[in-house]
């Protein structure tokens, strides 16, 4: 009988001898390797690399950097639908096998033998863990080997829990993402606990390959691995037949700016992300990136969301008013089959969305309607209310290489009215930054139209002229020399010799042209005119008032000492104008702005803190307090009858600040406050070219500060600067203009009393006579006095007008003081 069966017999000694071999080997192979395995001290006290994180002043994420984007959520934290859409996609019998699943290995391994060529794997959750800690990705046996025994190791001295919280917070998700918390923000912009089943299926099938499912880059094949996910989810029992239907049809906002945003922040403030990181990395070098410190900036989640649609709104007020230009680019549209095609995403990849305007591709043109693919597969239909801005680019006559066709790139943006309408990419820039002005604490900064397509800061670093928003400190300078609001100045033509200029002869001219001679001071500034603020110039000095503007943080050096100083010739950015306005803001005090108010470690402790000094503390003060409470008086009238009414529309009586727009329309700007809350907001073209003739700091900039302000001051009660001891109320008539001439000035600037001049005949004595006046809380009225030279001589001429015939006689006996 043995005999007969010996032919089988040899065959299966041999094979169970291999077997008994093959084991022993294995056996030994465990024995030598698993002692040589990696310490799991690496996941005992798990210490991943948590990148720098900004935060906005409520503690609202703004900013993240590193080369990981990653937030580390303990279990009990991670919802339970993530839970089992990662358990469903990833490894069902996780809480069952002890680190290896021998029956997925069965599945996987009959799977490959009859899908042709498909291949899957059969990875659990474990196996996975010591891969990303341990091991690299290469396919070979020894790597497989390595990784069956570190899962066994890892399944011997952790939780099942633990294990799962590793996965949770280690893998790879795309966009830099690394963890389902960073994650859920980077796709939904979501904290993981507010995820909905529908998300936690998305984001449940990414790890199997990131790129290939990323609903950023691919949308329609990361919706059909959802689908599967979710399928999973329903047979395994964790979600019902209705929730997988509800989950499918959900729609999911996905954030597909997350890949090109470096901040990776909810909050539009990456200008003052960038600059907190600046800041961070100064401090701590490199490794601000991988200790996961937390900045606390001054920045109010409200303000910013006001000051940066304040901006974009501006931007894209002056884009209208200046036409549409045409077809951004076009794509070639000859292997596109359908309305839907794939290819439509492919050809738009490399053109980024911005500032809520989206890249959408022309499918079909007619006058009257534009058919057009927008990025993810959305077709829009833009009637004629949608199109009226670019109608001229749908004429046949159209430049061809601007004409809207069939492959034109366009941009397409949300309308309350119309659902979207058709926009452009701007050309144009602008900033707003608005400080405490008690503080100098940072409440809004925008930077730009758009940081990802410019990352430069107008705010910090774009030095410009200042035009006429540059007066107030010239006005400032002269209060000081003797001027008053009531002085008054002559406003006609004037022509400027080359030594005053320091380059050639200059004729000056108003900006709206019109002269209206002699008129007061506080009229000269509401109405801008330059006339008045060179001669003022000239008469106090320029190298005085550069001196003197540098008391507000402005450098001295970039405001040479000519006549054209008077009109903003100098260079500024908005940072500099916000500080220095709001020393008129706060009685006369230059503070600090600031930023970033703290800095703490991944644990809480803080690392650097920032205390300002504050308005009051009379080291800080720079300008004499009547100085401020006179200029903010003049800037006032400058809102309620000069060239800042526009700003009227807020219905407020405490608003002061002044335009300024720069010749030829290169540069617009409004700067402006209320006593606690300063705004600046400027508008231009990164290469210097005109605005347009009428784009003044009036119509440019002055709405994207009204707009801002409109939210910013809307909880904020009105409030005035107390005037303070030492002003006497002058009282003169009217000027030229109709204006009354009873004014503050300084008392120690009052003329002498004219007692001793002679009597006007006819006149009783009194006319001119100088009253000493009560507290200044409550000021008598005198006449007016002349202006001064910068020696404090009464000046004889055309500034006299308006005072007692007496006193303009004595003053026309003085002689001119030199020069």
């Amino acid at each position: 009988m043995l005999t007969r069966f010996r032919w089988l017999l040899y065959p299966l000694t041999a094979t169970l001898g291999l077997l008994l071999i093959g084991a022993a080997l294995a056996l030994m192979v465990v024995l030598l390797a698993y002692p040589q395995l990696p310490s799991l001290d690496i996941l005992t006290d798990y210490r991943p690399k948590i990148p720098l994180r900004v935060y906005s002043a409520e503690g609202e994420l703004i900013g993240e950097f590193g080369e990981e984007r990653r937030s580390v959520v303990p279990i009990g934290q991670v919802p339970d639908a993530l839970k089992h859409a990662i358990i469903a996609a990833e490894d069902e019998r996780f809480y069952q096998h002890s680190g290896i699943d021998y029956m997925g290995i069965a599945r996987a391994a009959l799977s490959n033998l009859t899908s042709a060529g498909r291949s899957q794997g059969a990875s659990t959750i474990t196996m996975q863990v010591a891969r990303n800690f341990f091991l690299s990705s290469e396919r070979t046996l020894r790597r497989k080997v390595y990784e069956a025994l570190m899962a066994f190791k890892i399944e011997n001295s952790l939780t099942k829990d633990q294990i799962l919280q590793l996965y949770i917070n280690q893998i790879y998700l795309g966009q830099r993402a690394y963890g389902f918390a960073a994650a859920s923000r980077a796709y939904f912009g979501k904290n993981l606990k507010d995820i909905s089943v529908a998300e936690a299926a998305m984001l449940a099938g990414l790890p199997k390959a990131p790129s290939k499912y990323n609903p950023v880059v691919n949308p329609k094949r990361a919706a059909l691995r959802q689908a599967y996910v979710l399928r999973r989810m329903h047979e395994l029992g964790y979600i019902d037949e209705a929730t997988r239907m509800q989950s499918v049809a959900e729609p999911l906002s996905i954030r597909r700016d997350s890949s090109t945003t470096p901040s990776g922040g909810h909050l539009p403030a990456d200008f003052v992300a960038e600059m907190a990181r600046q800041i961070a990395v100064e401090r701590f070098g490199d490794d601000a990136y991988a200790l996961g410190l937390r900045v606390t900036t001054t920045i109010r989640r409200a303000d910013q969301d006001a000051a940066i649609q304040a901006v974009r709104k501006g931007v894209f007020d002056y884009d209208r008013r200046h036409g549409y230009r045409g077809a951004e680019t076009f794509v070639d549209m000859k292997d596109v089959s359908s309305d839907d095609d794939e290819l439509l995403d492919d050809l738009l990849q490399d053109i980024p969305d911005a500032a809520g305007l989206n890249a959408a591709v022309v499918l079909s043109a007619s006058p009257n309607a534009l058919k057009v693919y927008k990025r993810g597969g959305e077709v829009l239909t833009l009637g004629a209310d949608a199109l009226k801005f670019a109608k001229a680019m749908l004429d046949e006559k159209a430049p061809a290489a601007r004409r809207l066709r069939r492959g034109a790139v366009v941009r397409v943006m949300p309308d309350a009215k119309l659902g979207w309408t058709l926009a452009q990419m701007p050309e144009v820039e602008a900033a707003l930054v608005s400080m405490d002005s008690n503080d100098g604490a940072v409440r809004a900064l925008v930077g730009g139209f758009d940081f990802n397509r410019n990352k430069f800061n107008h705010v910090t670093q774009g030095w410009r002229q200042p035009g006429s928003s540059f007066k107030p400190f010239i006005y400032s300078a002269a209060l000081e020399k003797g001027y008053g609001p009531a002085t008054v100045e002559d406003d006609s033509p004037l022509v400027v010799s080359a030594g005053e200029t320091g380059s050639q002869s200059w004729q000056p001219k108003n900006y709206d042209g019109k002269y209206d001679g002699p008129i007061s001071l506080r009229t000269a500034l509401a109405k801008s005119k330059n006339m008045v603020s060179i001669r003022m110039l000239r008469a106090i000095g320029p190298r005085y008032a550069q001196d003197y503007v540098s008391r507000f943080g402005f450098d001295a050096p970039r405001h040479p000492p000519y006549l054209t100083m008077a009109l903003g010739a100098g260079s500024v950015t908005p940072w500099q104008m916000a500080s220095a306005y709001a020393v008129f803001a706060n009685g006369g005090y230059r503070v600090e702005p600031y930023v970033v108010s703290e800095i703490t470690d991944n644990s809480g402790h803080v690392l650097a803190r920032f205390t300002p000094r504050k308005a009051g503390d009379e080291s800080l003060r720079v300008i004499d307090s009547r100085n401020a409470f006179l200029m903010d008086s003049m800037m006032q009238d400058v809102v309620r009858r000069g060239t800042a009414t526009r700003a009227l529309a807020l219905k407020r009586s405490d608003l002061a600040g002044k335009t300024g727009t720069t010749n030829d329309y290169l540069d617009a700007w409004f700067c402006g406050y209320q006593p606690s809350h300063v705004a600046v907001a400027w508008i231009g073209f990164d290469s210097p070219r005109t605005l347009g003739r009428g784009e003044t700091g009036g119509s440019a900039a002055l709405p994207m500060w009204v707009d801002y302000m409109r939210h910013a001051l809307k909880d904020i009660p009105q409030a005035q600067i107390p005037m303070p001891d030492g002003l006497l109320r002058i009282d003169a008539g009217h000027d030229n203009q109709g204006v009354p001439r009873s004014d503050l000035m300084y008392q120690e600037h009052l003329p002498p009393a004219p007692e001793s001049l002679p009597e006007e005949p006819g006149g009783p004595a009194s006319e001119g006579e100088l009253q000493p006046g009560p507290p200044a809380q409550s000021p008598a009225t005198i006449p007016a006095p002349a202006p001064r030279s910068p020696t404090g001589h009464i000046v004889p001429g055309e500034a006299s007008i308006g005072l007692p015939p007496a006193v303009n006689r004595a003053i026309e006996q003085l002689p001119r003081p030199a020069g």
